[in-house]
């Protein structure tokens, strides 16, 4: 081991267990699905290096997709865990370890979404991933509505804009502030496009006017932030290892609020159970107050949050040897009680509106405006 390797060691974080009580649940499918996505990514040619081959050729993309969306036939599913795949090699091979310029980036994201836009239209000379994302559009038409295709379009672009500006952050010299981080981050995460297949993968299409309910957007982006943050939290031990990536909740909130590495780790926690809360507590309204459809939208939006965690608990991808004197194992990976059970906003403007959703007095649910 060298000596980078041992400081980076030395820089992890013991592992905390994660608060969501929301029920697990996992496709039937979960094996061959894994087995058909493996198989189609490798013909891919997604990455060149046989060592990321072999990397994300264990990350389970079955096991995921099957524990977020346990629900749906095992074509769009399969199609769902694909998607997943191309991300993940996205991320790794292009985004992170390459670490390109917000220019380089903005040309390839650019690309991908000429291709997702306007699958028809063959590019010679393309990426790998701009052409396998042109399969999965095209793909898609099978099972999806004109509506659902515009949806799952632009939330394309979210994600790639969030690409874009992530890749800025990563050239620029320090750390951006706590509350660009949280806009940028459940941007770049990829969830935008994730959540808008749901409806897709499990039959369902969600009314317009629905979606733009204030309280079922802010559910969509509190699932964006807390799949983002509960990243943050299990994987930052493995990024730092192999990337030497710092561009996380906890060093933002490290840097921000100059302190200790561990005490960033402590309010990362109570941020992300305070966020949880809120989740529950708006999702019972919704669930109280809407159609069939959006009822279903916004309990599969805790299904999600709640596989991610199943799926990461076992996922080897972010297995690295455990910092001095600790154990590579965690005690456990639940928790029973949030940190921090206060129900009041965070102190950041960017989402300080998702408490604005709430009811005061449980009564009556409010209605869009």
């Amino acid at each position: 081991m060298t000596v980078a390797s041992e400081h980076r060691l030395i820089q992890q974080l013991p592992h905390v267990p994660f608060y969501c009580p929301v029920p697990a649940a996992v496709h039937p499918a979960a094996r061959v699905l894994n087995e058909l996505t493996v198989d189609w990514m490798l013909r891919q040619q997604l990455d060149s290096d046989p060592e990321q081959r072999r990397r994300l050729a264990l990350c389970d993309f079955g096991g995921l997709t099957a524990s977020t969306m346990p629900y749906g036939s095992l074509a769009p599913l399969t199609l769902m865990a694909k998607f997943h795949a191309v991300l993940f090699s996205l991320d790794d091979g292009v985004c992170d370890e390459a670490q390109p310029s917000a220019g380089q980036l903005a040309q390839e994201t650019s690309r991908i979404m000429r291709a997702v836009e306007a699958p028809g239209a063959f590019v010679p000379g393309e990426s790998r991933h701009a052409a396998s994302l042109r399969e999965l559009r095209q793909e898609l038409e099978t099972y999806a509505t004109p509506r659902q295709l515009r949806r799952w379009v632009d939330a394309m672009r979210v994600y790639t804009s969030g690409l874009v500006w992530e890749a800025q952050c990563r050239r620029s010299p320090g750390l951006p502030s706590l509350d660009d981080y949280v806009t940028l981050w459940m941007r770049a995460i990829g969830m935008a496009p994730s959540t808008a297949m749901m409806e897709i993968v499990a039959g369902y299409s969600v009314p317009d006017e629905d979606l733009e309910d204030p309280r079922v957007r802010a559910l969509t982006e509190i699932t964006w932030t807390l799949v983002s943050w509960d990243n943050d939290l299990y994987s930052r031990n493995k990024e730092l290892l192999r990337a030497d990536d710092d561009l996380n909740l906890i060093d933002v909130l490290r840097h921000e609020l100059g302190c200790s590495t561990q005490q960033a780790l402590e309010r990362a926690v109570e941020m992300r159970d305070r966020v949880m809360i809120l989740f529950l507590r708006l999702r019972a309204q919704v669930l109280r107050d809407g159609g069939a459809e959006v009822r279903r939208y916004v309990h599969d939006l805790g299904q999600f949050v709640r596989g991610h965690l199943d799926w990461a608990s076992r996922c080897p991808r972010y297995t690295v040897p455990a910092p001095p004197g600790t154990s590579a194992r965690p005690a456990s990976w639940w928790k029973h009680r949030p940190a921090d059970e206060s129900g009041e906003p965070l102190p950041l403007p960017t989402i300080a509106w998702w408490w604005d959703q709430l009811e005061p007095d449980h009564g009556t649910v409010r209605r869009a405006a």
